[in-house]
């Protein structure tokens, strides 16, 4: 009977093993290969090219169109509030989209045995990416206003002695900086900064974002991705057209910062489905690197959005005085993220 009870004891030991590894196997490649199916998600993958990029280049686009449509310039109320939304949309997508994926990629049992245990490397990521941002916030905002307002020109006296006897007159850039035949001022110069950041932020995650739909051969994945990637790269280039609209750039670097942010989600997209035959998104390479570009990513959108969105326009003079836009543009953030976080549901 001894013996009996051990040999059945031992089996139920077994038993109870078994399921944790099968579990563990699904999850990493037997269910995404059961639910392929390579000719629909192919074409959802394209209709994904196309909408994306339609939406993208359409939402950079608009608060460009300002000169033709009142509505649309940064002087009018309406584009605090259409800005203010965007960003809440961007803070949702670092906050509820990028993160959480994060998290789930940088812990999945697809890695095998974690190397950072139980530490939260995600969070750590976002955060030294965060104030990775701050530093180059500070340092490039700086460069650029010593670069265009701390030298002085020294005018001669005896062309100014004619018609100002005795008079000294000193011409700095701080107060009359030209450039390319267009006065700059240091708002002009943080908003250039504040853009060129934004997008290299935006730019990360969509090149990992559209290598995920590319590689995915799940339609069930990528008919949700398809209308939150939609979505948020509308709101993302209205965030992005604004911030460039009040950075007054020339028409030449408009176009190309406007290019890179519309063509980036498609070019991933492509590349995601050149490779697809070979990827495997639940390999341990794959999960750790887009578990960190995603968590480098969140850190980069969320500083962007609170510091040089929010409380840029927040802490404006004219909001500051103005309730009614105040309660608007609070009302905007709330339905952005909202929205944004809404969607991530399905995303």
């Amino acid at each position: 009977m001894n013996y009996s009870h051990k040999i059945i004891i031992l089996s139920y030991l077994i038993l109870l093993s078994i399921p944790k590894t099968i579990s563990i196997d699904c999850t990493c490649e037997d269910e995404t290969k059961q639910s392929n199916n390579t000719e629909t998600a192919l074409k959802f993958k394209l209709a994904a090219i196309a909408a994306v990029l339609i939406a993208g280049a359409i939402g950079v686009s608009l608060p460009l169109l300002g000169r033709k449509f009142e509505v649309l310039r940064p002087e009018n109320d309406m584009f605090f509030m259409i800005k203010a939304f965007a960003a809440g949309v961007i803070l949702a997508t670092g906050f509820i989209h990028i993160l959480p994926d994060a998290f789930r990629t940088l812990t999945s049992p697809c890695i095998g045995r974690n190397p950072w245990g139980k530490f939260p490397f995600s969070g750590f990521i976002a955060m030294m990416a965060s104030i990775l941002t701050l530093m180059v916030d500070t340092v490039a905002t700086n460069f650029y206003k010593n670069m265009h307002f701390t030298k002085t020109k020294q005018v001669n006296v005896d062309e100014e002695s004619g018609e100002h006897d005795g008079h000294v007159h000193v011409h700095t850039h701080a107060t009359h900086g030209h450039a390319h035949g267009a006065s700059i001022t240091p708002e002009i110069v943080r908003q250039r900064v504040i853009s060129q950041v934004l997008e290299l932020g935006i730019l990360v995650h969509s090149v990992i974002i559209g290598i995920s739909l590319g590689a995915s051969g799940n339609p069930d994945t990528i008919k949700p991705l398809l209308v939150a990637l939609s979505f948020h790269q509308f709101f993302e280039g209205m965030g992005l057209g604004g911030c460039i609209s009040q950075a007054k750039f020339k028409s030449v670097t408009t176009t190309i910062m406007t290019l890179f942010f519309s063509l980036t989600t498609p070019m991933g997209i492509g590349i995601g489905i050149g490779i697809s035959s070979f990827y495997n998104e639940n390999s341990s390479n794959a999960l750790v690197i887009e578990g960190i570009f995603n968590s480098a990513s969140a850190g980069i959108l969320i500083y962007m959005a609170l510091v040089d969105l929010l409380a840029a326009d927040f802490m404006n003079p004219r909001m500051q005085s103005n309730v009614r836009l105040q309660l608007g543009a609070h009302i905007s953030i709330l339905l952005g993220a909202g929205c944004m976080s809404f969607l991530a549901k399905w995303a």
